[in-house]
């Protein structure tokens, strides 16, 4: 069997190219023309970052990818679903205003953004999951699965419960509706937070199974009723109804996989990632903390699974910058990602995407 292919490129420049144009060169090198784009529309997936951080990607290498598409005659935008948590993106109006204050904007990108699971994170696609370990049906964006070709534009990163994150975190954890959101995180059911809750009456008239009562002013969940579905947590103005966030590490991220399973089947795919600003911490967080590592470099490959993984051994092979918290952390393990959050292993994310059919751990990295 052949190889999965990786390109690479640094981030030096010369007189003649700069880091956009670099970009776009390691885009067509990598094949991107291979897909036809002709009238279609390609839905770009990014993370438009949390108000606060200032590691996610700029808006100019979004544009490059967009124009890419459009040159390729294809229809492209950028889009995310709504976060689980409370945040700068829990709804899509927030999210917009969000992503606009990051600087992502059709001004700036050359495509429209679209919040892919609608206005209260309720619009989706239920996808059935072939071979699914822990998902059997994924909760995805309604505009995900509209658009007719899937390209990830990720910052490779570390991550608090998944060890790395990278295109499959960004396609499986991102593509997901907040139901598949919180299905992927949590074992268990939602409850509310008694001390928010002002009994409007929100979450009762959005659930389906008659499993919320309010009384006193105050809403309870019957979990011997509650199916898990999380229309509460879309429809609560207080953000009073809080999910469970009680899954494994491990389980995470084969649901992850299992959830890019159902975007990426059988569809035309490009990955892209950036390994630069390493940050310790996901880009949902409302801050970003020094860098672990020097900027490595821009990635692309048809395969996500290989992508990741040399990305991941790419940030492994770099010396560490100092005053960073990888610095101060214990890296007897060899391993910076288990350093820096040891009840991870993003290797079981690698492992499940092979086992899934989403690529190969077998790649050739080859400079551009």
């Amino acid at each position: 069997m052949e190889k999965s292919k990786v390109y690479f490129t640094d981030m030096r420049v010369t007189l003649r190219e700069n880091l956009p144009q670099k970009l776009h060169r390691l885009l067509k090198t990598a094949g991107i023309g291979n897909i036809d784009f002709e009238k279609r529309f390609a839905a770009i997936k990014i993370h438009f970052g949390e108000p606060g951080n200032l590691a996610f990607l700029r808006p100019n290498y979004a544009k490059v990818v967009a124009d890419t598409v459009r040159e390729l005659g294809g229809k492209p935008f950028l889009t995310d679903c709504n976060t689980l948590y409370v945040g700068g993106r829990k709804n899509a109006l927030d999210h917009l205003d969000s992503a606009n204050e990051n600087g992502f904007s059709p001004m700036t990108t050359g495509c429209q953004l679209i919040i892919a699971d609608g206005l209260k994170g309720t619009d989706e696609e239920l996808v059935p999951v072939e071979g699914g370990e822990y998902v059997k049906e994924a909760k995805i964006g309604r505009a995900v699965m509209d658009a007719d070709v899937v390209i990830s534009l990720s910052h490779f990163k570390v991550h608090e419960a998944t060890g790395i994150g990278g295109a499959l975190k960004n396609i499986g954890m991102g593509c997901g509706s907040r139901v598949g959101k919180m299905e992927m995180h949590s074992s268990g059911k939602p409850h509310v937070d008694q001390s928010l809750c002002v009994g409007c009456g929100s979450c009762q008239r959005n659930c389906a199974h008659s499993a919320i009562t309010i009384a006193d002013r105050k809403a309870s969940i019957d979990h011997s009723k509650c199916v898990g579905c999380g229309r509460c947590i879309g429809a609560c103005p207080r953000d009073a109804v809080l999910p469970a966030s009680d899954e494994s590490n491990d389980i995470l991220n084969k649901k992850i996989v299992e959830y890019s399973w159902a975007v990426l089947h059988n569809r035309p795919q490009f990955h892209i990632s950036l390994v630069v600003d390493v940050s310790p911490n996901c880009d949902c967080h409302a801050e970003n903390d020094l860098p672990i590592v020097p900027n490595v470099g821009m990635f692309a490959s048809f395969d996500p699974v290989a992508l990741d993984l040399a990305c991941a051994r790419a940030v492994n092979s770099q010396p560490v910058i100092p005053g960073s918290l990888l610095d101060q952390s214990d890296r007897s393990c060899g391993d910076y990602f288990t350093a820096l959050h040891p009840t991870t292993n993003w290797k079981v994310m690698i492992q499940h995407g092979v086992k899934m059919g989403l690529g190969s751990s077998d790649y050739e990295l080859i400079r551009v």
